[in-house]
């Protein structure tokens, strides 16, 4: 069950310089841009515990992919709602 969505994990710095571990639990391209659903790494999703999924889009800053917070509310909206209808998708298959 711990490699229900799958085990890819990557670490990104923020500004201030700490690094942090997460897990992508699901990507998706959307109006030109990709957006990552994650959680911070090593969590054991057994223990009963709200998962935090958070949403973050790629931009291209300089040539170089850059995770940003998604500010627009319409649009952070329409992303999750998609990749949650994904993540339940990829469950009940993997259920059958």
């Amino acid at each position: 069950m711990a490699d229900q969505y799958g085990s890819d994990f990557m670490t990104i710095v923020d500004e201030d310089g700490q690094e942090y571990e997460l897990e992508v639990l699901s990507s998706l391209d959307y109006n030109g841009f990709t957006y990552l659903a994650v959680i911070p790494a090593g969590l054991d999703q057994d223990e009963g515990s709200d998962l935090e999924v958070s949403i973050l889009k790629s931009v291209d800053e300089d040539g170089e992919p850059i995770l940003c917070a998604i500010e627009n509310d319409e649009e952070l909206q329409a992303v999750y709602d998609l990749i949650m209808e994904q993540l339940y998708e990829e469950d009940s298959s993997d259920n059958q």
